[in-house]
Order: C-alpha cells, then structure tokens, then sequence
C-alpha cells in the first residue's frame, strides 16, 4: 500500500487518458491533486471523479507550451494546497509524419509542446519542491529508441529523458528526485481513436512479450510508485512500461 495522505501535487493533461488514470491513482492513494489540463471541461470531470470517490481535488486549464500559463497554474496549485510535494508533467502531442515531408513549423510545434512545455513545467515545479519531493515526466518509449514516422516526437521524448536526467543530478541535493515513465503503447481513448479501423492494436500487440498493450493505470501505477516514499532512492531513471518490447 501506499499512502500519500497529508501529500499534494499536480498532474497536467490530467483530462484524459495516463493523466487522468494518474490522478485519479494519487488520489485513491491520499494525495490532493491538482488536475490541469488545456481542456477545462475534461480537467472538471477529472476533478468531479476524484471528489465522488472521496478525494480531494481541484480543477485549472493549462497550456503547457505559454509559459505565463504555466506559472500560472503551478502557484495556483500551492495557493489551493499550501505546499507542493510532487508533479507529474504528462501533457503533450503526438505526431506522425515522415522527416521530409514535415515542415520546421510543424517540427518545432511538437518540440514546443513535448519538449519545452515539459522544460516549463518543471522550471517552475522545481523552486517549490526545495524541501524534498519528487517529479514525474511521461516520457516515451519512443524516448529511448526509434519510432518509425515519428522523428519530432521521438527527437522531443529523447529530449524529456535527458533533461529528466540533468535534473535528477542538480536537484539531488535538495532531496528532490527527478525520474521519467517511459511507456508503449497504451489503450488511451486517442490511442483508440487512432487505430480504430486498422489492425494497429492487433499487430502492437503481436510484437509485446506479454501479448497486450498496456492500460492507462498500468502506467499510472509506475507514476505514483516513483511519487511515493516507497521509491525515496530512485531518481533519475526512464522506466519502460512497455510489456517487455524493450528486452
């Protein structure tokens, strides 16, 4: 069991999909969470979920590529709580599309968003953790190898990984450990949506050791372990949440 009582933090993209499995996880676990999203609406029923359960929650749109929203939503968070002691930066954008055939506009909007947004996220997150706490960024598989038609989000997941690492070493002596999830494919509503009508899911599956693509609590269960006391030695790793693809 783990126990987040008397614990608060945010997660952002928290609306749907691994976010919203992973706030609704904290809080099943104790911790006051605040749910940010770009959509307000989503991030309400997030919120709405959490509070029925018995949970504690508030619910903040953010735009994780406009740093004055970032800010904005970070200070609301201790406003709300009154101390910050974990984010999970899990907001971003997928992209398909071969190299040659992207435009820079393109390319530096999913860096912008994956990449920078997370930068963002914890440049403000990190000041406010200075007595000890723990970051979460949802990272990728496709940030620790190649994704076929993916060269801006995997270039951008590689990215989170590095900067996740940098962290983890500069922020160690203020007992603040940095760590990234790094799942596969996962059975999200877009994921969803996106495959629906092909035999995406199938042939993913096929090439996954335990036979199946994960479930979005599958990943949050990796982001609240990583959150918790019962992880208080970790720090700086990508953990693959990936059914063994990557073995």
């Amino acid at each position: 069991m783990i126990d987040l009582s008397g614990k608060a933090g945010l997660v952002t993209g928290a609306g749907s999909g691994i976010g919203r499995a992973t706030a609704l996880a904290l809080a099943e676990n104790g911790a006051a969470v605040a749910v940010l999203d770009i959509d307000e609406s989503t991030a309400a029923e997030t919120a709405e979920m959490i509070e029925k359960a018995g949970g504690k929650a508030t619910a903040a749109t953010i735009d994780i590529a406009d740093e004055p929203s970032v800010q904005a939503a970070v200070e609301r968070t201790v406003t709300a709580y009154g101390h910050l002691h974990f984010a999970v930066n899990n907001a971003g954008m997928s992209s398909r599309r071969l190299l040659d055939q992207m435009t820079l506009d393109e390319f530096e909007r999913v860096v912008r968003v994956n990449l920078s947004g997370t930068f963002l996220c914890m440049k403000y997150e990190l000041p406010l953790l200075k007595g000890g706490g723990a970051i979460v960024n949802i990272a990728s598989n496709g940030g620790l190898a190649a994704i076929p038609n993916a060269p801006a989000y995997v270039a951008a997941k590689h990215g989170i990984v590095g900067l996740t690492k940098v962290a983890a070493v500069d922020y160690a002596p203020d007992g603040i450990r940095v760590n990234a999830v790094c799942p596969g494919p996962t059975l999200t509503p877009g994921f969803e949506k996106w495959a629906a009508g092909t035999d995406i899911i199938a042939r993913q599956a096929a090439v996954t050791p335990l036979g199946r693509l994960a479930e979005p609590e599958e990943v949050a269960a990796a982001a609240v372990w990583l959150c918790s006391d019962a992880a208080t030695y970790v720090t700086g790793i990508a953990m693959s949440i990936d059914g063994g693809r990557r073995a």
